[in-house]
């Protein structure tokens, strides 16, 4: 039953990727469907495997050790501010950033981070059918994040059409910064969390081959990246310290904001009429849970969590989800988390917009003209994740 309902969630995202399609003619399925046999093997190998468990164990061993470390500064900067036992969220999940910040600042200034980023691109383009800079583009979205990434293209912004510009847009709001991973595996399994990195980048590539499907040049295929300006070892480590305390200071204050006017909304309809608002959207969302391999019976909950997720953003869902997550069987537990581990949302349009403005007027402009044709591909690349990790749980 649940390979059906798999196939089912399979022909609703390609289906309304095809439906939003900008050229039909030009889709080729040959790609997608290599890209989703890709896929499957991978959530299988991760979840399913003892190589992937050992695979999983190191990463999260590695990020355990990297937040101990950032637990030391922590702890000597705010160390007595807290009660015993006690586990706020600002130090202990969001201020690790800033140490992850400095350590991709290191990889980036000795030149390590953007050669591995151009090696995996470059052996993505020989499968996914597109350009250089596409391929590229997306490990970069998820090594270093989604507004920082347009810095390393900026040789070449100028110059893209918007076919190509939404592709870049669309990598970048369905990946995650490598700078969060440890934030995320301390609020849902890291397990899905490594699943869910893997499975986007490639669910980007699948969507946007339907969505926005084109053909580059031999010739435009050039990828050109931009060098950080020179700076001493010491100007770089500073700059990453203060880049990922604003990290993590936006995050703070991003969800102090939401989950406050979520609160009060969810109290103003309950007053109102009995029901709340993550509730309603629970009931509007329980669909798109269902073809994604939810049961019906914690549909409507889980569809309530992924729209929290949407409108506000992943941090927050992750949050309601840790609330109830007792009530979810590990199934449902492992297919939602997946599908919250992207920035996929209404505050992320803004974000890339201004991102790519700030290099380039223009550019920006034509990024916001299509940003909720971006938000849908990107919600359709955690729904496509999301029904992969159904099929191997």
């Amino acid at each position: 039953m649940k390979y059906l309902i798999a196939l089912l969630g399979l022909a609703v995202v390609i289906g309304l990727a095809f439906v939003a399609s900008n050229n039909k003619k030009k889709i080729k399925y040959r790609p997608v469907i290599i890209m989703v046999v890709i896929q499957i093997l991978l959530a299988f190998l991760l979840l399913n495997t003892k190589f992937g468990l050992i695979l999983v164990k190191g990463i999260a061993a590695v990020f355990e050790k990297l937040l101990e470390y950032a637990a030391e500064g922590v702890n000597f900067v705010f160390g007595g501010l807290t009660n015993e036992g006690a586990f706020p969220f600002f130090l202990n999940v969001l201020l690790p950033i800033v140490f992850i910040s400095v350590l991709i600042g290191i990889l980036q200034h000795f030149k390590i981070l953007p050669f591995i980023m151009k090696g995996i691109g470059l052996l993505l383009s020989k499968v996914n059918g597109m350009g250089k800079l596409e391929s590229y583009n997306a490990v970069a979205s998820a090594m270093v994040g989604q507004s920082e990434v347009f810095i390393t293209v900026k040789k070449q912004l100028d110059a893209l059409p918007p076919h190509r510009l939404y592709t870049l847009c669309a990598s970048a709001m369905s990946t995650v910064s490598m700078s969060i991973v440890g934030a995320y595996m301390t609020m849902i399994e890291p397990k899905y969390v490594v699943t869910a990195l893997v499975l986007n980048l490639f669910g980007g590539f699948i969507i946007a081959s339907v969505i926005n499907p084109y053909e580059v040049d031999e010739k435009e295929d050039i990828l050109i990246v931009a060098d950080e300006e020179k700076q001493t070892f010491f100007e770089m480590i500073g700059e990453y310290i203060l880049d990922g305390f604003k990290v993590a200071v936006i995050v703070a204050a991003m969800l102090l904001g939401f989950v406050a006017l979520i609160a009060a909304i969810n109290n103003v309809f309950e007053l109102a009429i009995g029901i709340s608002f993550q509730q309603i959207l629970g009931y509007i969302f329980a669909p798109v849970a269902f073809i994604m391999g939810i049961p019906m019976a914690e549909a409507v909950a889980a569809g309530g969590i992924m729209a929290t997720k949407l409108v506000t953003n992943e941090f927050v869902a992750m949050m309601s989800l840790s609330e109830v997550a007792k009530s979810f069987t590990p199934r449902t537990l492992g297919i939602i988390s997946v599908f919250l581990v992207s920035f996929a949302n209404f505050s992320s349009i803004g974000i890339i917009a201004g991102a790519v403005k700030g290099l380039s007027e223009k550019q920006g402009n034509v990024v916001a003209r299509f940003g909720l044709k971006l938000l849908f591909g990107a919600t359709l690349v955690s729904v496509l994740s999301g029904i992969i990790v159904s099929i191997v749980l």
